[in-house]
């Protein structure tokens, strides 16, 4: 989301300043103007577009399964019966998990513990975002070679920049700059570099 927003920023012709801000209020902090804009992996959804507007979407991020690499077996949430599954608070994955019967949620202010967890037992699987569980499972050192994405996405969710509900002039600036990138070269190295 980073080096995207950077590479928009650039297209777009507008400059950009991150905060790391805890996900369980981000949307509040968004509502009370303390930033102009929230891309954090955030899924577009109806109820969201309530509260909020959001950009064009830049990626297909379906919720994905990650268990550790000594799992077999499992393809689908529903093999999962009786097991406990991780996610972060709040998510799409969370929702998704609370969807099949039998299987436990165990939610996380930040998706990373629920990694630390899986990889040491504590929960059977994680459910996140496509392009998170390739950071975590691919990516991240501590945990290569320790857990692996099984199965196919299990829903089609696209992400969106969130804006304040009404805020033209930031959505328009992103929109700019997301659409001069987005399914180009530098999008694809961006692309390449996160998430194969």
């Amino acid at each position: 989301d980073i080096d995207l927003m950077n590479a928009a920023a650039k297209a777009g012709g507008f400059t950009v300043e991150f905060q790391n801000t805890a996900w369980d209020g981000i949307f509040a902090g968004l509502e009370a103007g303390q930033y102009d804009a929230v891309m954090s992996s955030v899924t577009i959804t109806d109820e969201r577009k309530q509260t909020m507007d959001f950009s064009v979407p830049y990626i297909n991020a379906g919720q994905i399964l990650v268990v550790r690499t000594s799992s077999t077996g499992v393809e689908t949430l529903k093999q999962l019966v009786g097991k406990n599954v991780g996610a972060q608070i709040g998510t799409t994955g969370a929702f998704e998990i609370e969807k099949v019967a039998g299987v436990t949620l165990r939610t996380y202010d930040e998706i990373g513990l629920a990694f630390e967890d899986l990889n040491n037992g504590r929960i059977d699987a994680v459910v996140c975002d496509t392009p998170v569980a390739a950071q975590f499972a691919l990516q991240n050192e501590n945990f290569k070679g320790k857990l692996k994405i099984v199965g196919k996405p299990f829903t089609d969710e696209f992400y969106g920049v969130a804006v304040k509900k009404g805020n033209a002039a930031v959505l328009e600036l992103v929109n700019k700059g997301l659409n001069a990138v987005v399914n180009t070269d530098a999008y694809k190295k961006i692309e390449d570099k996160w998430l194969r």
